[in-house]
């Protein structure tokens, strides 16, 4: 058996053991988690570990992470496909590839420029032409390419940053971990309702890497 072949038949346990067990329904989601090749984002000595049940260590302090939050966060966004969306902290680019899979156009901030720019290759030699990456504060968001139908955060907020809620379209979702900077946090979902109406939601706890910005962590 070829390695590709091996990591396809991983992918499509993942999709079947670590998420549709664990509850994700979304066809969409679930399609994207099975056609995205997660080896193709983490470094090469840990390709092996591709599809583990966790987060892994992709340079600069950053994580990939668990297949399951990134399922889970990217069905929080209640997608249909063709949509406009903004993705906080590219990280490898491996979120950004899922939501690139379903969405009709991603915008994906990264801080780190080492990050941002691998990030940003991976994903041409993926394919992913819809996806565009930058260097820059992802609490400020993208505001050229605003309203966005969806914007997903993959870092832990001190509190929900204005400039992302300002962002968000009416009958989008912002899906973001909020709490304590090296602790558990909770996954919010916050729906715009109308121009200054907002409904939250708390899914679960999480845990991630503190969010650096103007309007997060210094």
């Amino acid at each position: 058996m070829n390695q590709d072949n091996g990591f396809e038949i991983q992918r499509a346990s993942m999709v079947d053991y670590q998420l549709r067990a664990r509850g994700i329904e979304s066809p969409q989601v679930l399609e994207a988690m099975g056609r995205v090749a997660r080896e193709a984002f983490i470094p090469e000595r840990m390709r092996d570990c591709a599809y583990d049940d966790g987060p892994l260590p992709i340079g600069a302090g950053q994580t990939i992470s668990q297949p399951y939050i990134v399922a889970l966060m990217t069905e929080a966004l209640d997608l249909e496909g063709g949509e406009k969306l903004l993705d906080i902290g590219t990280g490898s680019g491996y979120a950004a590839a899922v939501l690139g899979s379903i969405a009709g156009k991603v915008f994906s901030i990264e801080r780190v420029q080492e990050l941002a720019d691998r990030a940003a290759r991976t994903l041409a030699d993926e394919g992913f032409d819809n996806v565009e990456v930058r260097c820059g504060d992802g609490t400020m968001g993208w505001p050229e390419h605003q309203p966005y139908d969806g914007i997903i955060v993959a870092a832990g907020a001190p509190a929900v940053p204005e400039s992302l809620k300002r962002q968000l379209a009416v009958g989008g979702h912002l899906v973001i971990p909020v709490g304590k900077e090296h602790s558990v946090q909770s996954l919010m979902r916050i729906t715009r309702l109308a121009q200054g109406e907002f409904r939250t939601e708390d899914l679960g706890a999480v845990r991630f890497v503190p969010l650096l910005g103007e309007q997060g962590w210094s």
